[in-house]
């Protein structure tokens, strides 16, 4: 019903920069958060940062100073800047998006398959 298409993942050296995106298709009526979320060799997923539809925005603290997320709302994507990235940034980034479904008016939570982000010492 809703599909989700990341991009940007890759390797990159430490105190590099990385963007992610991630755009949001299908039977929305309208997004009411977005967010990236992570997981990390050995740790469960977590949250990296999320965005509301009045742009009001958290970040994990790992993230605060060195990652932005960002929303284009006319074409459904979110977007995660990663500036400074560490060797421990390195892990599965995973975009989430959560609304209102267009046909049933019912609300939706819509994981991505994830992109590899590997920051090379």
């Amino acid at each position: 019903q809703v599909q989700l298409v990341e991009s940007g993942g890759g390797l990159v050296q430490a105190g590099g920069s990385l963007r992610l995106s991630c755009a949001a298709s299908g039977d929305i009526f309208s997004i009411n958060v977005m967010g990236w979320y992570r997981q990390t060799p050995g740790k469960q997923r977590e949250l990296v940062a999320t965005i509301t539809d009045g742009d009001r925005t958290v970040y994990a603290d790992f993230a605060k100073g060195r990652f932005t997320i960002s929303r284009d709302n006319a074409k459904n994507t979110v977007y995660l800047q990663m500036n400074s990235l560490k060797p421990e940034d390195t892990g599965v980034y995973q975009c989430n998006v959560r609304g209102i479904l267009a046909a049933r008016r019912t609300d939706f939570t819509s994981w991505a398959q994830g992109t590899q982000v590997t920051v090379s010492s």
